[in-house]
Formats: structure tokens, C-alpha cells, sequence
């Protein structure tokens, strides 16, 4: 079975390749707007399987997609991609000196429209970040293009998690543990 990967994420790309499994990777442009009744992992399972339905018309036999979505969940709100460096702040500020949920959920999409999707969740703890280390952050890092305003294996991971409760490849946006067992179990691997 060929597996295309659905996304444009470079670390999402890296983590796949990281199973040793070959695949092919397309950009999907598909709606990511949710119901606004929708709370923690129900969120990404929505937009990863909005994700694949936008695709899977292009799928032939013998293939399967792979869409995910990932999600930063805090005080009982949703932290998604920050458009500018206020938004950065206010959810880094949001997360220090506190544990937050990172919830990702990864669609298995085929050509008949059989579709599965798995959510995994990281309890995630971050000791409390000045607003110096926020700004030098933000600065040298800018964290636009990821949910809560951070990315676990840099610099801000390296200095303020304290401690992880699940997977932290989850963290960083592809359970692979998961997506490996999925393939298995579909006699990919």
C-alpha cells in the first residue's frame, strides 16, 4: 500500500520518515474551522478528519492518507497557531507555571472512504517563564507556525518543561508510536 502523507508540517514529515517507511507527502487546503461545542480532543479529530475528506477523492486504490491536527488545551480553551508575537505571549504566558494537555489526532483515510482516527494526549509541564525568557523566545524562535505558541524540542523546551506525561513526539505534532501501530496493523509494515 503506498502511504501519502497530508501535510505541509517539516516536522511532521521528519517524524514519518523517522519509521523507516517510504511515503509521499501533499499539502492539503482544507477548512479548519470546528463547532464551537467542541472541547479538547475532539477538536484536532474534527479538522484531521476535515482534512482528509478534502483529499480523499484524489485517493486510488491502494492508497492511504495520513492527515493530522494537533492542538494545545489550557484552562479549559484551545491554544491553536498565534498570529503575531501578542498572541505568543499571551499563550506562553498562559502555559507558565502550569500543565497544559497536547492533544493530536491522526486520520488513516482509504479510497472507499473507510476512515480511522486516533487521538493521543501529553500532560505537558512548563515552570514558570519570565517575560524575558518569553521575548527571547518568540524573537529567536518565532513560534507562528505551531499550536500553543511553541515547539517542545526547542529552545523553550529545553529550558521550561519540566515534565511529560505521555509521548512527546505527540508534543511535537505525530505520535509515531501510534501512526506505527496503525500501519502494522494494516500490514503495511
Amino acid at each position: 500500500m503506498q502511504i501519502i502523507l497530508g501535510s505541509q508540517s517539516p516536522r511532521r514529515r521528519e517524524l514519518m520518515a523517522g519509521l523507516g517507511v517510504s511515503f509521499s507527502a501533499v499539502s492539503i487546503d482544507a477548512d479548519e474551522s470546528f463547532p464551537a461545542d467542541l472541547q479538547a480532543g475532539d477538536i484536532p479529530m474534527y479538522i484531521s478528519r476535515a482534512k482528509a475528506r478534502a483529499y480523499t477523492g484524489n485517493l486510488k486504490a491502494g492508497q492511504l492518507l495520513v492527515t493530522a491536527d494537533t492542538i494545545v488545551w489550557c484552562d479549559g480553551r484551545m491554544l491553536g497557531k498565534p498570529q503575531n508575537a501578542k498572541e505568543a505571549q499571551e499563550m506562553l504566558r498562559l502555559l507558565s507555571g502550569k500543565t497544559h494537555q497536547v492533544y493530536t489526532a491522526v486520520t488513516f483515510a482509504e479510497c472507499d472512504g473507510r476512515m480511522d482516527t486516533v487521538v493521543d494526549k501529553t500532560d505537558v509541564a512548563f515552570r514558570p517563564l519570565t517575560e524575558e525568557e518569553i521575548d527571547y523566545y518568540i524573537t529567536t524562535c518565532h513560534p507562528f507556525d505551531k499550536a500553543g505558541a511553541y515547539g517542545i524540542q526547542e529552545w523553550i523546551g529545553y529550558v521550561g518543561c519540566i515534565r511529560l506525561n505521555g509521548s512527546y513526539f505527540n508534543v511535537m505534532g505525530f505520535p509515531t508510536h501510534i501512526v506505527y501501530q496503525e500501519l502494522k496493523k494494516r500490514y503495511i509494515l
